[in-house]
């Protein structure tokens, strides 16, 4: 194996006998001087394993090949890895597609919100024509000039507690509904109270619902086909008004009209009179409804004259009779 070795000349005392002349003859060993000393070096190249031939270069070759290759594990603590070594993944369809889904529904959000915005406060759908139906005691006028207040008001902003708070003076008026008609027409359907009987005040006749609220007089008691409540009964003593007025508003319209009046010596005891003078026996409150559709079914059998009637008797609904 040829040695790596490199021979070198020192001179022993440099500053003593100065520097060494170089010398011609082949074997330098042969006319060394006194004191001169011949070394040897051995250089090993970076990575070289000593005493074996090639490992060094080998081994180089190998580290270096090692630096150069890209490192793809994670960088050091401490340390960040360089974008070079970053490798982007696509985002998932579903990460997309969610974020589709709410930029949209922020934006239908919005516009619709602009819409409605734009109607609750648009002069353009301001109340301009007012239509009244369901008046039978009340004109469609008055009904109207209560109203006004609604005018110029947009139809979105009109709900029924504003319409019903402007129509609390007429009394006439249980309830009233709206209903919109763009773009500038607002229909209010009037429910009023029925009145079921009259009372005899004065010279007049006043008109009273089951509630005994006053809808109007008439000097002319056959101008209306109501029966007269007793005056004494109606305005003396509630409770025989109250039972009285609950009997009259359970009898279907036809049958009220063929009455004329009615009377009570006690809530258990209620009487009617037929504009035929014939007497209706109803006893107490108890089973209005069957007692009025008991009533009907008698007063629709034809007569005969050799059996009058001048008594219908429904106290006992289920069993009623007439004499």
């Amino acid at each position: 194996m040829a040695s790596t070795r490199k021979p070198t000349f020192k001179p022993a005392n440099d500053t003593a006998k100065g520097a060494a002349r170089p010398s011609t003859d082949p074997d330098p060993r042969s006319n060394a001087a006194p004191g001169d000393v011949i070394s040897a070096e051995r250089i090993v190249e970076p990575g070289q394993v000593p005493g074996r031939k090639g490992a060094g270069s080998k081994l180089a070759a190998a580290k270096a090949a090692a630096a150069r290759k890209p490192k793809t594990g994670r960088p050091p603590a401490g340390q960040s890895a360089p974008d070079d070594n970053v490798i982007a993944f696509p985002e998932p369809k579903r990460h997309r597609t969610r974020r589709y889904i709410l930029w949209t529904a922020a934006v239908t959000t919005a516009v619709v919100a602009a819409i409605i915005a734009g109607a609750v406060f648009s002069p353009a759908l301001a109340v301009r024509a007012i239509t009244v139906d369901g008046t039978k005691l009340l004109t469609v006028d008055a009904v109207q000039e209560a109203l006004a207040p609604m005018e110029g008001k947009p139809l979105p902003q009109v709900t029924e507690q504003d319409v019903n708070d402007l129509l609390k003076p007429l009394v006439q008026v249980r309830s009233a509904t709206i209903e919109a008609r763009p773009p500038s027409e607002l229909l209010v359907h009037v429910e009023e109270r029925v009145p079921v009987a009259l009372l005899k005040q004065g010279d007049s006749f006043v008109m009273v619902d089951v509630d005994g609220v006053q809808l109007g007089a008439t000097a002319d008691q056959s101008a209306v086909a109501l029966p007269l409540i007793d005056a004494g009964a109606g305005a003396g003593n509630t409770q025989l008004f109250k039972a009285i007025a609950a009997v009259l508003d359970t009898l279907p319209a036809d049958v009220l009209a063929r009455m004329s009046a009615a009377s009570a010596a006690s809530p258990d005891a209620v009487e009617l009179k037929l504009v035929d003078g014939k007497t209706v026996v109803w006893g107490n409150a108890e089973d209005r409804e069957l007692k009025a559709k008991a009533l009907e079914a008698l007063l629709k059998m034809p007569a005969d004259p050799k059996v009058p009637v001048n008594v219908y008797d429904v106290s006992v609904p289920r069993h009623p009779f007439t004499k």
